[in-house]
């Protein structure tokens, strides 16, 4: 079992000020996948979904070790309600709305 760190950011926004009110927290959510399936994940690094407002996210995706997944998981702030979109990579290997 790998374990994948999927972390969400919002490089490209249309707010009065440039800023994501997000921006500096960390998001994220770990998973765990079969090897075969994370290896296909994490050779993308990072995936991107335009919202068509403006406002584009971008998860980048890295392997993080067994050991440090509970150390991890109590810096992470969740993933904004966003959560469709690691369901998305790992089902259809991009970000899609269904």
């Amino acid at each position: 079992m790998v374990h994948i760190l999927f972390t969400l950011s919002m490089p490209n926004n249309n707010s009065w000020n440039g800023k994501w009110s997000g921006e500096g927290s960390f998001y994220g959510i770990i998973r765990a996948s079969d090897e075969d399936k994370a290896k296909t994940i994490l050779d993308n690094g990072s995936y991107y979904y335009n919202f068509g407002d403006g406002w584009c996210a971008s998860v980048s995706v890295e392997e993080i070790s067994k050991k440090d997944v509970k150390g991890t998981q109590k810096k992470l702030k969740g993933f904004c309600g966003y959560d469709w979109m690691v369901s998305s990579i790992i089902k259809h290997g991009k970000i899609q709305a269904d």
